[in-house]
């Protein structure tokens, strides 16, 4: 899905003079509980229910049925969905469609928030440790299943309590169907969007990526990418969940330099960071890109740190 770059630990330094003051809770938070309205029980159930339609790969039957429902899932929760479809060239000729939902709270107001994950799964497991499992689909639950979790019970609380901001939920497509050493056939949708805005002027106050965010074993740290090019963003994001004693699965240190969604975007100016655990699985042989991308390794209380994160920065 996306390719990191491990840092020096040189970078620790420049990451904490943008990380704003230390956490309240200075990483030892335990979890004990919601602190918002989220509820992880509910995105983990949406999790369920989204794999349940099989490889959401791009071009099939279970891609087109799961789009087709996280449309009508988010037309009962938010004010506004807008769908943008279109075909896509992929590298091999092939026609693949495509569509972006994008669900939007308070579309009256300017001052808004964008969120964004993306909702298709890789068509092959080249990351597997057997090469005889290489060609075989990636069932995606951290890796294109979590967010979506996560946006479904989100809108869930923006519904019953709508938020002071505009906020914007938006599932990108074809994110992770190339290849991403030769940058063809990714951030599909992600590009789409960039070239397709709302409005012309549309500029959010910052914006959050947020993917491969149900680990069970959750430690996100600073994405450098992120930390680059909005540095502002990421000391939010952080601070919030340290004040919600968070920390613990904040880490406030650099890790990988991850090509993802939120790339383009901050090309085009927006302010987006990534907000993704990419060290998935065991050191050495991780689940990431692999079959073992499986519901058994994403956790409710998972999500619902996610969940409580992604509330407070918009309430």
């Amino acid at each position: 899905m996306k390719r990191s770059i491990m840092l020096a630990a040189t970078t620790v330094l420049a990451a904490a003079a943008c990380s704003g003051r230390e956490p309240a809770t200075n990483g030892t938070a335990a979890r004990t509980g919601p602190r918002t309205a989220f509820s992880g029980d509910s995105a983990l159930g949406y999790v369920r229910t989204a794999m349940a339609f099989g490889f959401r790969i791009p071009g099939t039957e279970a891609h087109r049925l799961a789009g087709d429902w996280i449309v009508a899932q988010m037309r009962e929760r938010a004010d506004t969905v807008v769908v943008q479809e279109w075909t896509h060239t992929a590298a091999d000729g092939g026609k693949l469609p495509m569509r972006n939902v994008l669900a939007r709270y308070r579309p009256d107001l300017a001052d808004r928030v964008l969120y964004l994950t993306h909702w298709d799964t890789r068509p092959r497991s080249d990351r597997a440790a057997r090469p005889e499992d290489r060609t075989r689909p990636v069932p995606g639950a951290n890796d294109g299943t979590s967010g979506v979790g996560l946006f479904l019970a989100l809108g869930d609380v923006l519904r019953a309590a709508p938020p002071g901001v505009g906020v914007d939920l938006l599932f990108v497509d074809g994110e992770d169907y190339g290849d991403f050493d030769a940058d063809t056939d990714v951030f599909i949708g992600s590009r789409y969007f960039v070239d397709n805005l709302p409005s012309a002027d549309y500029r959010p106050r910052f914006g959050v990526l947020w993917d491969m965010i149900g680990d069970r074993d959750l430690q996100v740290y600073y994405e450098q990418n992120s930390l680059d090019g909005a540095p502002e963003v990421v000391a939010r994001v952080w601070q919030a969940a340290a004040d919600l004693g968070y920390g613990q699965y904040f880490v406030q240190q650099p890790r990988h330099t991850i090509n993802d969604d939120h790339i383009p975007l901050l090309r085009k100016g927006l302010r987006v960071i990534d907000v993704i655990d990419f060290d998935y699985g065991p050191a050495g042989a991780g689940w990431h890109h692999t079959p073992e991308d499986t519901i058994d390794k994403i956790s409710a209380a998972s999500l619902q740190v996610m969940g409580d994160v992604a509330v407070t920065l918009v309430k």
